[in-house]
């Protein structure tokens, strides 16, 4: 490896380099114990003394150096793992420098010289794949060191690197921490101790910070069951930063593609840098704190002063600007941030340079004054291109002239009402199918009703339009501590519409989508998908005692709305709860809001909620159980198994509350979640065991603590609710109201932000973080039970082996998905599919995985008698086996007896695993095996036209779109019932061609056994056998035989050649190598001769059955006992998994 040219004032410090070549202008050094001599106590001190200093030498203990003749001044040019490598380079330079150097006359000419040809050929090779590292010289040489050290496939991508500490024990190992795209690597080496550590992203169950005693601070990493710590890092929130990131990503693109396909950035796994995993994760941020959509990401921050017109004061932030978004957060405490879309933006203009501010005019007569921006000028531009607003040509304009020209700005807009995006509750929908909301039209306000709590709900609205005057309405509105502090006390049911679109950002969605709703129905209706059967079923169930939905007004709204979400995202759907969620949307919101808002709470809100596993609410409820241990330490000691609340919280999570909540009380808590997020949720559950505290204590059981629970929600009221007791929602549970006191839903809230408000949204979306990993490994391993307890009920594997087992074939399944996006093994992996169909191998990976753990070395990854495995354990023709198929496989060569063993040979053999010739046409070449749809006739293959247009062939109907073929499903499993065990009787006979592979195939079983030529003379005493007996049988079978001159070429010209070559063999005993060319040999003779026969070919082809050749190899001892030798499961599973990682990839 070439080096950036460094200066070495001594080239043979303390003597820990020895000359191996020189000459006037290069010396070649080898490192002292390093190659010939090396070891001892010097070759210990020098490798711990590399380790510890980072030093390029640990792992490339050769370099070449540069030197003038009247200089004492070394210049190190290259580096080199082997002799081989640094030879090579060496030959370079005598080849295509030396010669050159003879014409310079000054050694500064010569070493300038010399410098710039090394870097220009580091820069060459640098050109593609360092250019996105902060510094690619050091990059580099630890790119070397990681690939040395633990052998991995060229492919994986090194991300970045830190010195730290890794606790062995009670014992710290100062070494260095290497994280790349799908592993974290450790390596140390103290005085001849090497501690090397390879864990895999994907075998991640915790990764947290922490911190005790004897670690001031670490990064505690759960795999595999074992605990690992690394701690003295100089970077150390850096550091874990990228570790979550690194985690994060391949929890989504291995385990949950449907979310990584909504991750562009990290499409490439090839690609991934530590610079875009930060951007990336800054980006995540912004967006959630923001609610602005996926698409949006961070470009540019900017530490400024905002002026606060209601306060009268300047606020510290950060403006944050991305595509279509400037976006502000106070950092004093004040809690005040306000997001101002582009399309809103009229006029930029910066007005004073001596205070470095600038002004951002608003539609609706606002303006935003930002002052003491670093580069206010760059920033003013960028704002301007991308609103597509020219500069003004007055530059240093006065105050004055400001408010002139966005005067001008606003008569302009008043005139041209058409040019105005409307605020949102002003924007007329008309493409909309119903374009009012449900509660207006069934329970339409009175004006003159003047009765207390209507007053209320006035005063109210009061309260709200003062607040609108000083803080702004719609998009560009400041959101404070007074804004939360009005969510708290309520929302007036006529506002309630307006301010969920805003606060969940549905508005800008909305917007920026014009008619695509629309659209949507339009094609969505008519649509017959399993989605819309579901939908149909739950139409009625959803908030059956409001009147909107007992009429066709509200069943309808709510029918377009949901067949419209499950047309645009047919991965999820539709789920249950969706429907009570957006009844309640459609009862404050108008038709393409209410889809909006479903858009916003699915997508963003709650990610990963509406999907088959409900991964999101799972990982919630797992954040919840970590904030009752928190803050309810009393509730936590009664009830040490926090499950409980977990399985009893589940509905809070995916309902929002609604469920358990009348509906006048569950609006008000939709009202916090659209401005908290998940948090107003969390802290509101919190408040209710909390209130609930003494009873749960005193409770026996669960049934007794759920009983309190729904006691406790039925007496939970709204008091201050307009809405008449027509529409007010019925007690569901227990009817005895008096034996609760009421509690009302403002005061719950209330209490909720007293107590358990300082909780963070930040701290909440890290303990997501922390949690989904946890919650994904136990889903996981839940799979890998019921995979191993359907399993084991047909194989002799006990069950530690088949978890090990089941181990390798899923990283097996996941190395075809490391390095590449497009591979078949992720495009085919399907979380709606049953257990075992979880993860299938496709030919490449199986092919690989066998050749590992197969008893005999008879099946290489290249063999074509790995395609007949495959073809024959892959019982439904799909082009991937599952785990269960793969097992019974290998059951029968490891358990099964002489008989079975042999049966499976002799059906590799047989269509549909053998079709044919062993030399395969082009077309079948076993690199362009491509896997078969079911319905497909014996095994033709697909071209890629064939394929679906994600190229995944499913056996199961994805969600929203295909319909279920029940009955098929009913007759397949009925022929799955009824199929018999198959018997050696039921094998059809083996013919010529087949015969010839299969004895080749016993010949290979046998290579490098010790008794290998014993088993050889025994195959070969078997195949002359079986060819005499078809002779003899032929013979005695045949009539009177016609003259010589026109008899036909004997039936047994063929076998008799056969066993002449076999004969031959024989007696060539003191070559038995030899022996497998004669099949080969037969099988050419053997084509050739069916070919020459041309019509005659079904006169001369000759056959043996199952019971002929299991009968001929039961006479040969020395065949049965190698069949019956035991194999050694442990030890072959140990090797596999040592094996598996050093393979290359897409081998």
């Amino acid at each position: 490896m070439w080096l950036k040219p460094e200066e070495i004032l001594l080239k043979n410090a303390f003597k820990l380099w020895v000359t191996e070549k020189d000459n006037e202008y290069f010396v070649l050094q080898r490192r002292r114990g390093y190659g010939e001599g090396g070891g001892g106590l010097t070759g210990l001190l020098v490798g711990t003394l590399d380790t510890v200093l980072d030093s390029t030498s640990k792992v490339a203990p050769f370099r070449i150096l540069h030197h003038t003749p009247d200089s004492q001044v070394y210049w190190s040019i290259a580096c080199g793992v082997t002799k081989e490598e640094i030879v090579q380079h060496w030959d370079w330079l005598q080849q295509n420098i030396m010669r050159t150097l003879s014409v310079f006359d000054s050694s500064e000419d010569i070493t300038s010289f010399v410098q710039g040809k090394i870097r220009g050929l580091i820069a060459e090779e640098g050109k593609t794949s360092l250019v996105l590292e902060e510094d690619p010289e050091k990059f580099r040489e630890a790119l070397l060191r990681f690939e040395k050290w633990f052998e991995l496939p060229p492919e994986e991508k090194l991300v970045t690197y830190y010195s730290c500490s890794y606790w062995k024990g009670k014992v710290p190992c100062q070494g260095w921490l290497y994280l790349s795209t799908n592993f974290l690597c450790f390596y140390s080496y103290l005085l001849g101790s090497e501690v090397k550590l390879v864990i895999s992203w994907d075998e991640v169950w915790r990764l947290e910070k922490t911190s005790n005693v004897l670690l001031t601070e670490s990064i505690h990493v759960l795999a595999h069951g074992e605990d690992h710590y690394f701690s003295m890092l100089l970077h150390l929130n850096e550091t874990f930063v990228i570790m979550e990131q690194l985690a994060d990503y391949s929890i989504k693109r291995l385990f949950d593609k449907e979310a990584f396909q909504r991750e562009p950035a990290l499409s490439d796994p090839l690609q991934i840098t530590k610079r875009g995993l930060e951007a990336h994760a800054k980006s995540d941020q912004f967006r959630t704190f923001f609610r602005l959509p996926k698409e949006e990401n961070l470009l540019e921050v900017h530490e400024s002063f905002l002026w606060v017109p209601f306060s009268h004061y300047n606020t510290l932030g950060k403006i944050c600007l991305s595509e279509n978004y400037l976006c502000f957060a106070s950092q004093d405490g004040s809690q005040c941030h306000v997001i101002i879309p582009m399309r809103e933006v009229v006029n930029v203009e910066k007005p004073d340079s001596s205070s470095r501010a600038l002004t951002v005019c608003v539609r609706g007569k606002r303006a935003l004054r930002f002052s003491e921006v670093r580069d206010y000028q760059r920033l003013a531009n960028t704002i301007r291109s991308r609103c597509g607003i020219s500069a003004s040509p007055q530059h240093s304009a006065s105050s004055e002239a400001i408010r002139g020209e966005c005067q001008s700005l606003i008569n302009h807009f008043e005139d041209n009402p058409e040019d105005v995006t409307l605020m949102v509750g002003q924007k007329d929908s008309s493409k909309a199918v119903s374009t009012e909301a449900l509660m207006t039209v069934f329970h339409p306000q009175d004006v003159e009703n003047l009765d207390p709590k209507m007053l209320k709900e006035k005063m109210k609205e009061q309260s709200w339009n003062i607040h609108f005057s000083e803080y702004g309405r719609g998009t560009s509105m400041f959101f404070t501590r007074k804004t939360r502090d009005l969510i708290v006390r309520g929302v007036p049911e006529a506002l309630r519409g307006e301010l969920w679109m805003l606060f969940s950002g549905a508005v800008n969605d909305m917007a920026t989508h014009p008619g695509y709703y629309t659209e949507l129905v339009e094609q969505s209706l008519g649509t017959s998908t399993l989605a819309t059967d579901e939908i149909e079923r739950d139409l009625h169930r959803s908030l059956p005692e409001h009147p909107a939905f007992q009429s066709d007004t509200g069943i309808s709204a709510l029918r377009r709305v949901l067949t419209a979400y499950a047309y645009r995202n047919p991965k999820i759907g539709y789920c249950q709860a969706m429907n009570i969620l957006t009844s309640v949307l459609l009862l404050y919101a108008k038709e393409e809001e209410a889809f909006w808002l479903l858009v916003a709470v699915c997508e963003r809100m709650l990610p990963d909620y509406f999907n088959r596993r409900i991964i999101g609410a799972l990982v919630d409820q797992a954040v919840f159980e970590d904030l009752i241990r928190e803050n309810l330490p009393q509730l936590v000691e009664h009830m040490t198994d926090l499950s409980f609340f977990s399985s009893v919280s589940l509905s809070w999570f995916l309902t929002l509350f609604i469920s358990v909540l009348p509906i006048e009380s569950a609006v008000n808590v939709v009202d916090c979640f659209f401005y908290d997020g998940i948090k107003a949720i969390l802290q509101l559950g919190l408040a209710v065991l909390d209130y609930n505290m003494e009873a749960l204590i005193s409770c026996h059981d669960d049934a007794e603590a759920v009983t309190i629970l729904n006691k406790f929600f039925d007496s939970v009221t709204n008091k201050d609710s307009p809405l008449p007791p027509t529409v007010q929602q019925a007690s569901v549970g227990n009817n005895d109201k008096t034996s609760h006191l009421k509690v009302d839903i403002s005061e719950l809230i209330r209490e909720a932000y007293e107590k358990y408000g300082n909780i963070r949204s930040e701290e909440v979306e890290s303990s997501r973080k922390r949690n989904k990993l946890y919650v994904i490994q136990t889903l996981e391993d839940t799979t890998k039970q019921n995979v191993i307890r359907v399993v084991s009920q047909e194989v002799r594997f006990t069950a530690a082996q088949l978890d090990e087992l089941y181990n390798l074939f899923k990283r097996q399944h996941f190395r075809s998905c490391y390095w590449t996006m497009k591979s078949p093994a992720l495009l085919h992996h399907d979380p709606s599919l049953a257990y075992l169909e979880q993860y299938q191998l496709g030919f490449q990976q199986f092919s690989v995985l066998f050749s590992l753990l197969e008893p005999w070395a008879f099946c290489s990854t290249k063999s074509p008698l790995s395609l007949w495995i495959f073809r024959l354990i892959d019982e439904n023709q799909d082009g991937l086996v599952n785990f269960k198929e793969f097992c019974c496989a290998l059951d029968t060569l490891y358990n099964g007896s002489f008989t079975n063993k042999l049966k499976f040979l002799f059906k590799l053999h047989l269509p549909p695993a053998f079709t044919g010739s062993p030399l395969h046409t082009k077309e079948e070449r076993i690199q362009h095996f491509i896997p078969v749809t079911e319905d497909s006739s014996h095994l033709s293959r697909l071209t890629a036209f064939d394929l679906p247009a994600d190229g995944v062939i499913r056996k199961s109907p994805e969600r929203g779109r295909g319909k279920v073929d029940l009955q098929a499903y009913l007759k397949q499993w009925q022929n799955e019932i009824l199929k018999k065990e198959e018997t050696i009787k039921d094998l059809p006979r083996i013919d010529q061609t087949q015969f010839i592979q299969f004895s080749k195939t016993l010949y290979n079983t046998f290579h490098g056994d010790p008794e290998e030529e014993s088993l050889y003379r025994a195959v070969a005493h078997v195949t002359s056998l079986l060819l005499r007996m078809e002779e003899v049988g032929r013979r005695l079978q045949e009539p009177s035989s016609p003259p010589e001159s026109t008899k036909p070429a004997s039936t047994a010209d063929i076998p008799a050649a056969a066993a002449a070559a076999v004969e031959e063999e024989e007696e060539d005993e003191s070559s038995p190598k030899e022996a497998p060319t004669t099949p080969e040999s037969s099988a050419t003779t053997g084509s050739h001769d069916s070919q020459d026969a041309g019509p005659d070919l079904t006169e001369t082809e000759w056959s043996f059955s199952f019971e002929q050749v299991l009968a001929s190899l039961l006479n040969e001892p020395a065949l049965v006992s190698f069949f019956e030798r035991p194999v050694d499961v442990h030890a072959k599973l140990e090797q596999a998994k040592v094996a598996q990682l050093k393979l290359k990839a897409n081998k």
